[in-house]
């Protein structure tokens, strides 16, 4: 485990802004546009008919090797960016940055340059805008790709990946194949009963098709879930399909948890590949918690929320558990009220990559307004969409005001008008800032506690 400043940060996941890096992507991306008449008028098209950004949906950036910056040899100034090489994606050479968020960068051995996005579906992207383009890799595959639109210099590609890193397609038999789509069926099927009988079916899974294609898998079905109880969601998600992009702006995936169920929690996530990152603290007065965890083959991040004293914090609450309490704060009431997140309730939210303003100016046109936003700096910006109120069994009502977590005359209104269960979060990064507030997210999540709404 690494070494805890007093505040909560792991040190090794203070992350900083990456401004030099991401200059240098954006020239990249802005120079491919401006070469590819195709690519320029999808980036618009992102931009007013989803609100996204193309460089949020960027998989990869392919330059000649013999490319200069500024008279300087590309491969020195990716260094002196922050990039390393990086042996995991394939033939080529290719480059990382472990210190933001930025697409891999792949040196070519020609004169082309190449880019290409990540979608839930190339054959999805393909049939929507209409484009003839042989797909390689078979139907149903850990990894395929189409080269879509291409010039005397640019190429540029659609690819869709699950749980694969690299650029050459994989080796898959229709048998491994048909395997992947038994196991999707499976977690969307999942009785979400307990976390024992969860933690069976995702070691079955990961024996049937290996642990990064059914990380990949569980979580398809886990939007697929909370995308049937969030209306947000699902009108944001059929303006991406209309451009064929599916969730490939996913930024992570938001879990709240009972205390007693924590490392269970954890213990389940860990066997479908992820490791943990930052633990995040909102402070003293919030009393709430998480563990920030990553898929690195999948790039999948999960936020999980729980209640959490400071001297908590200093242990490793993760795997050594959680004792219940006495009191709930927000993240253990709305677990009382809806059940674990990972379990029947669904994930608490799905936040995307956007363009912020945009996004958030055409969903209020289709109805759907937003929380006033609790981050608003120039490398991120974030805010929730009004919350989707969901009826609550009355078993549970009466439950939490037998513990005392809620007053009769909370509990009369959580029958009448139903609780506040899940949002949509749209999230604007810049500058390859891949960390989160840690300050002003306390505020918002007070104010999706049901016991302090109107106040």
């Amino acid at each position: 485990m690494s070494q805890q400043t007093v505040d909560g940060f792991d040190e090794a996941f203070d992350w900083q802004r990456q401004k030099p890096a991401d200059q240098l992507i954006r020239r990249f991306v802005d120079q491919f546009c401006g070469a590819n008449d195709h690519v320029a008028n999808l980036r618009d098209r992102m931009v007013t008919e989803t609100g996204t950004r193309l460089l949020d949906w960027v998989d990869h950036v392919g330059i000649p090797a013999s490319e200069t910056v500024d008279g300087k040899r590309v491969d020195e100034v990716l260094r002196q960016t922050g990039f390393r090489g990086a042996t995991d994606r394939g033939s080529g050479d290719w480059f990382v940055h472990d210190g933001g968020l930025f697409p891999p960068i792949c040196l070519l051995n020609d004169r082309m340059s190449r880019m290409a996005i990540r979608v839930d579906s190339v054959a999805d992207f393909l049939a929507t805008n209409q484009c003839d383009a042989e797909i390689i890799g078979r139907d149903g595959a850990q990894f395929r790709r189409a080269l879509v639109w291409s010039n005397d210099n640019t190429e540029f590609f659609v690819c869709q990946r699950h749980g694969w890193l690299r650029w050459e397609p994989c080796d898959i038999d229709v048998d491994q194949i048909m395997a992947a789509k038994q196991v999707l069926a499976m977690f969307a099927d999942r009785q979400r009963a307990d976390f024992s009988a969860e933690s069976d079916l995702i070691k079955q899974a990961v024996a049937a098709i290996g642990v990064d294609w059914a990380c990949d898998r569980f979580f398809v079905a886990e939007r697929n879930y909370w995308q049937s109880r969030n209306h947000a969601a699902r009108v944001q998600k059929e303006r991406q399909d209309r451009l064929g992009l599916g969730w490939g702006n996913h930024d992570h995936h938001t879990y709240r948890n009972s205390r007693e169920n924590f490392a269970a929690l954890i213990g389940c996530l860990e066997l479908l590949g992820f490791h943990c990152r930052e633990r995040f603290y909102a402070g003293g007065q919030a009393g709430w918690g998480a563990q920030v965890l990553e898929q690195p083959a999948t790039g999948i991040v999960i936020f999980a929320d729980v209640d959490l004293s400071p001297e908590e914090l200093a242990g490793d609450f993760a795997h050594d558990g959680l004792a219940a309490q006495d009191h709930v704060g927000t993240v253990g009431l709305w677990c009382e009220l809806h059940g674990e997140a990972f379990l029947q309730a669904g994930m608490h939210h799905l936040e995307c990559q956007f363009d912020f303003d945009a996004a958030r100016q055409q969903l209020q046109s289709l109805g759907i307004n937003t929380m006033a936003p609790f981050t608003d700096f120039d490398y991120l910006r974030q805010a929730f969409t009004e919350g989707e109120m969901w009826k609550v069994e009355s078993s549970r009502i009466d439950a939490a005001m037998a513990k005392g977590f809620i007053t009769a005359d909370q509990a009369e209104r959580f029958r009448r008008e139903g609780v506040v269960g899940s949002h949509l979060e749209i999230l604007e990064r810049n500058e390859g800032f891949k960390g989160f507030n840690q300050t002003g997210v306390s505020e918002i999540i007070r104010k999706t506690d049901p016991r302090h709404l109107g106040q």
